[in-house]
């Protein structure tokens, strides 16, 4: 391989520094691997170093050389070379320089990989550009590439996660805050690698309660990645500044603000220009498109800790498969993606329209639109339900027929400010299932823990906002 690939001086350079002065082990070992190293006895030494370092034995000449021996991995000219390099002062340098020529053997075995795929396995150019952006994600987040995970790797690592729990006080909070005391009581938040579906019936604030989720994450000082396939980036603004700011969704609409409600709306924009909030409208997405355009943004924002999909039926697969092949092939996508870049991805998903033909309409697994795949790759799946939803479309119905007949109709039934809401967890796969109850302020469109002390608004019955999907044009903001 050519000499520009590697520098063998540099190498020994950073070993001799670390076995001259071992305390700097740990600052060097946090940002270099062993396969960052060319030379094969620099790999093996480095892997030696780490295996001393855990078992609390000196990282010296004597016990490297015993380690390396009994391995049968030691190279006495090579050992000897390192220990006659200078110790570095520095080693800021030397290690970037590592990790750079690392790299870039890294994107010419990438070269070498990209013209097997496509020349002697012939395979779909989607399946290509797909194998290739997650090895150049891979590559530029130093992501590790390992087939397996020994067991002292996997304990040691499962030890510091319980000691961080500990740190932490023993909060029962360890994912992506949910913003709903109960469901992050139940659910201890959305973990690293989760795929979450969220689904309803519409008109049940599908939307609503996700965007409730990403604006708590911003608050929270983390980034939200949000794919929006159903409407424009300015009206999830719209919602999440009504949440924001309790003020009526239908007056921001309209521009119809008070003036100390246009104080509050001018410091809840001042607060969400600063945030990481990134949406995508544009409409028409593709698995191979998500996976493309998330790996970017979490690249170059590393701070993106939840992406949000709404909503999971109005993608599109790679191929001109049956729908049901589709579906499992984005919800397996999807899965993969979240474990890959270690976020929620929480992604919204209809529901059979049977199920309102049951008396009891609460939602079940077996009413996901095409549920076998998302029920199988799904790690939680939430219902959203509000029974008003129900007997407002009764009360109207009654009303139309009567009507028709010819009759008055007087209905004892009243619009309520705040609605009971129900947050049904189907599944989840490492921990109980049940029911959240929340509020839903329709006005704000906005669910509030059951608990919460309860907002005084006084408002006309037309101005009532259902929580549906409604597509209208948009004031400039």
């Amino acid at each position: 391989m050519e000499e520009h690939l590697y520098n063998l001086n540099i190498e020994r350079a950073v070993l001799s520094t670390i076995i001259f002065d071992p305390q700097q082990y740990e600052e060097i070992a946090s940002h270099l691997k062993p396969e960052d190293f060319y030379h094969p006895f620099h790999q093996h030494l480095f892997m030696a170093m780490e295996a001393l370092f855990r078992a609390d034995q000196p990282i010296d000449e004597e016990f490297l050389r015993q380690k390396l021996m009994h391995q049968g991995q030691f190279d006495e000219v090579a050992f000897l070379d390192i220990l006659s390099a200078n110790p570095l002062s520095n080693t800021h340098a030397y290690i970037k320089e590592i990790k750079a020529k690392a790299q870039k053997r890294a994107l010419v075995t990438l070269a070498t990989e990209i013209k097997k795929l496509t020349i002697e396995d012939d395979l779909p150019a989607d399946d290509v550009m797909d194998a290739v952006e997650k090895k150049l994600y891979s590559i530029t987040s130093e992501a590790t590439n390992e087939d397996f995970r020994e067991s002292e790797e996997m304990a040691l690592s499962t030890l510091e996660h319980i000691k961080k729990m500990k740190e932490r006080g023993n909060s029962m909070l360890i994912g992506v805050d949910t913003g709903f005391k109960d469901l992050n009581r139940m659910t201890s938040g959305f973990g690293e690698g989760d795929l979450v579906i969220v689904a309803a019936r519409p008109a049940m604030g599908k939307t609503a309660l996700t965007l409730n989720m990403a604006l708590k994450a911003l608050e929270n000082g983390d980034g939200v990645a949000f794919f929006s396939l159903e409407m424009p980036a300015e009206q999830l603004v719209l919602r999440m500044l009504s949440a924001k700011t309790s003020i009526a969704l239908q007056d921001l609409r309209v521009g119809n603000l008070r003036d100390e409600e246009w104080t509050r709306l001018s410091e809840a924009v001042d607060w969400l220009s600063r945030q990481k909030l990134f949406v995508d409208d544009e409409g028409t997405l593709n698995i191979h498109q998500v996976r493309a355009k998330l790996r970017k943004l979490k690249s170059h924002h590393p701070e993106i800790k939840v992406a949000i999909i709404d909503y999971l039926q109005l993608m599109s697969g790679a191929s001109n498969k049956d729908r049901h092949q589709e579906v499992s092939e984005i919800s397996r996508g999807l899965k993969m993606l979240a474990r890959e870049l270690q976020i929620p991805i929480i992604a919204l998903s209809q529901l059979n329209r049977s199920l309102e033909s049951r008396s009891d309409k609460r939602p079940m697994l077996s009413d996901l639109r095409e549920s076998g795949a998302i029920e199988q790759d799904a790690d939680i799946i939430l219902f959203v339900y509000r029974d008003d939803v129900y007997r407002i479309r009764e009360e109207k119905e009654k009303e139309m027929k009567a009507r028709a007949e010819g009759k008055e109709y007087r209905s004892n039934f009243h619009e309520k400010e705040e609605e009971d809401a129900e947050i049904i967890i189907g599944k989840q796969r490492n921990g109980p299932t049940g029911i959240i109850e929340l509020k839903f302020q329709k006005r704000f469109t906005r669910f509030v823990d059951a608990g919460h002390v309860p907002v005084e608004v006084v408002y006309e019955q037309a101005n009532i906002d259902t929580g549906g999907e409604t597509k209208i044009e948009l004031p400039p903001i």
